[in-house]
Formats: C-alpha cells, sequence, structure tokens
C-alpha cells in the first residue's frame, strides 16, 4: 500500500466534485490525452510539450512527474491524502480501480480513478507537523514516502483517525527506502506557519479557552458580547450585538466547539433553534474540528442565518484583527506578521 497526495485544484475549486463523484481527477487543462496508450514517460513529456508550448522545459518535465503516477504507478488499495481547502482538514480515501480515461471531459475531468473516501475532514492537528510539512508540498501529486508516513497514517486509520501520539510523531525516519521524492523538500511554508499556529491554540485555549478566544476576536470586531461560564450555556457560548451597549444590529448567537471531530447537521440545526431562543438576528457556529462535508451543502437554505467557522475562518479573522485584540489574549498568543517571496508551482 502506498500513499500519494492528490491536491483538488490550488484553490480546492475541485474537492467537492472529487469527494461528491467518489473519484479523484487529474485536473491538467486540455490534457486530452489517453495516458494508458503511453508506454514510456518521454512520450507524455513530448505530448506535453506540444499542447503547452509556452511552458518551459523543466516545468514540462515538473508536471509530467506528477501526471504520470496517476494512470501507471497508482495501484488499487493505495492511499489518497486530499488536503481540503475549504476547512483546515485532510480527507482520507482508498483507490478502488483501475485509470481511467473519458475523452468527452468535460475539460479538465479527462482522467480519473474510483476511491472510497474511508475518513472525512480529519484535522490537519491530528497529523505530524512532519507529515503536514509533506502535505503541504508545492505539488499536486506525489507519493508520501518520508518520515516512517506510510505505517503511521496507517495506525491512524487503525486508531479512528485520532490524533498521532508523540511517540509517532518523533519516532525516526523510515530508512528503507533511499528514493527523494520530487516537491517533498518544498513545503508550503503559510500552510506550514497556519499549522504551528493552530496548534499554539491548540494547546493554549483547549476546551472553555476556545471560547474566550473567540469572543475576544468578535470584541476585537466591534460587538459587545455577554460569554456563558464554562458548563450548560442554555443554547449559547456567547450573545453579540453591534452598536452602543450591543443593542444595535446585527444581533449574534454563537455556539463553539472546540472537539476534535467534525460537526454534524444536526448538531449546527440546534444552533438554528437558538437564534429564535435568544431574540438574535443571525448565528455563527465555530468548530475546530470543521463540519462534515455535507454540512455547507445542507445549509444553503439558511445562508441568511448562520456562519460557519472552521479553523480557516477562525485564523483568517484572528490575523485581521489581531492588533486590536485584548493584551492578555496576544500574550498568551504572540504572533509576528512576515513578509516572504511567493512561490509558484511552476520550474523555471
Amino acid at each position: 500500500m502506498a500513499v500519494w497526495l492528490i491536491r483538488g485544484g490550488s484553490h480546492g475549486e475541485y474537492e467537492a466534485k472529487f469527494i461528491q463523484d467518489s473519484r479523484v481527477y487529474l485536473t491538467w487543462d486540455d490534457l486530452d490525452l489517453d495516458l494508458s496508450g503511453l508506454s514510456e514517460r518521454s512520450e507524455l513529456v513530448g505530448a506535453m510539450t506540444q499542447r503547452y508550448p509556452e511552458a518551459k522545459p523543466k516545468g514540462i518535465l515538473n508536471w509530467a512527474s506528477q501526471v504520470w503516477p496517476f494512470a501507471h504507478e497508482i495501484r488499487v488499495g493505495d492511499l489518497v491524502i486530499l488536503p481540503l481547502k475549504s476547512q483546515r482538514a485532510i480527507q482520507v480515501g482508498k483507490i478502488t480501480g483501475d485509470y481511467h480515461f473519458d475523452a468527452q471531459g468535460p475539460n479538465p475531468y479527462y482522467h480519473w480513478r474510483p476511491v472510497e473516501w474511508i475518513a472525512e475532514a480529519v484535522p490537519r492537528a491530528n497529523f505530524g507537523q512532519d507529515l503536514l510539512h509533506t502535505f503541504g508540498a508545492f505539488m499536486t501529486i506525489c507519493r508520501v514516502q518520508r518520515n516512517n508516513a506510510q505505517a503511521r497514517i496507517a495506525a491512524m486509520q487503525a486508531n479512528g483517525w485520532k490524533p498521532e501520539s508523540i511517540a509517532a510523531a518523533t519516532k525516526p525516519e523510515n530508512s528503507g527506502s533511499d528514493e527523494s521524492v520530487d516537491g517533498e523538500d518544498i513545503p508550503d511554508l503559510e500552510e506550514a506557519a497556519r499549522d504551528q499556529i493552530a496548534q499554539l491554540i491548540n494547546a493554549r485555549f483547549k476546551g472553555h479557552g476556545l471560547t474566550r478566544l473567540v469572543d475576544g476576536i468578535l470584541r476585537a470586531q466591534g460587538y459587545v458580547t455577554y460569554r456563558s461560564p464554562e458548563g450548560a450555556d442554555g443554547g449559547a457560548d456567547i450573545l453579540a450585538g453591534a452598536g452602543h451597549l450591543g443593542f444595535g444590529v446585527p444581533r449574534l448567537c454563537v455556539e463553539v466547539k472546540s472537539e476534535s471531530s467534525p460537526v454534524d447537521r444536526p448538531t449546527v440545526d440546534k444552533l438554528l433553534g437558538a437564534v429564535t431562543k435568544f431574540g438574535a438576528q443571525e448565528g455563527l457556529f465555530v468548530s475546530w474540528g470543521g463540519f462534515r462535508t455535507n454540512v455547507q451543502r445542507e445549509l444553503a437554505t439558511s445562508f441568511f442565518r448562520v456562519r460557519l467557522w472552521t479553523q480557516k475562518e477562525l485564523l483568517e479573522n484572528l490575523f485581521a484583527h489581531y492588533e486590536r485584540l485584548d493584551e492578555d489574549l496576544k500574550a498568551e498568543l504572540p504572533l509576528k506578521r512576515i513578509w516572504s517571496v511567493a512561490a509558484t508551482d511552476e520550474a523555471g
């Protein structure tokens, strides 16, 4: 069993289709070529050179190194890691069939393999930092081999995808293979920094502490808030109102879940009931463990009544309003803004 990283687009634009279709797609635009008919990687390089005349030769070689395994190296039973952009989580699947080519597309969905999704929206924090570095490589497709990844992911699967133990995450790298994998040495530094910040939040704002952080972010946004004490909250962890003394609009009813497992639709529906109970206008549900993949889609009818924050939205709002946080929160969560060169996935 091998482990493969396959992305659903640089901005996650394909991930919903991957999940809904129970397939992984090779999403190279205009690559309407049956890869199973190629016997050598050099043939693929020649075909891609013709289709992408403006691409640099080194870029073509880089692309071919990712496209070729999709048809010729991935096997039935291999695992697929799909890093989600819609929330800070990882979808895990198992390849259940061979490579398929559909000449009718539509573009770019010419190439696909069937997959069974065996783990839904596993929080990134459940994986060791070294594995997350590999998942953040600037590659659309690559095999994950470093840091004993295969055995560790198998152990997580057997343990119900709970967080890795410290012992597993710090076990010496598997030295059974000297093969170098293109792209694994080029991590996404922004993603790595967010993972580090998420781990710090997870350590310092456990349980009801996460409610305190969310409350601080809302106050930094200008809301006047009431935070329920730890324990039974009657359906709302935070009440927030805009304007003088909080009597203006909008009025929010906020529920915060710090657990690492994704929240389901019935749990979100309870917040909608609390919105009515407390005389609020809208609801905000903050889930550290994210939401099951069907929740966003099924809540379309409640678009004007509820918003969902995963780790992704929580971090975005934290960064946007960090300077206006209370000093005690900034002391617990010391952050510094830095600038770096924006890398691209095109080889130069």
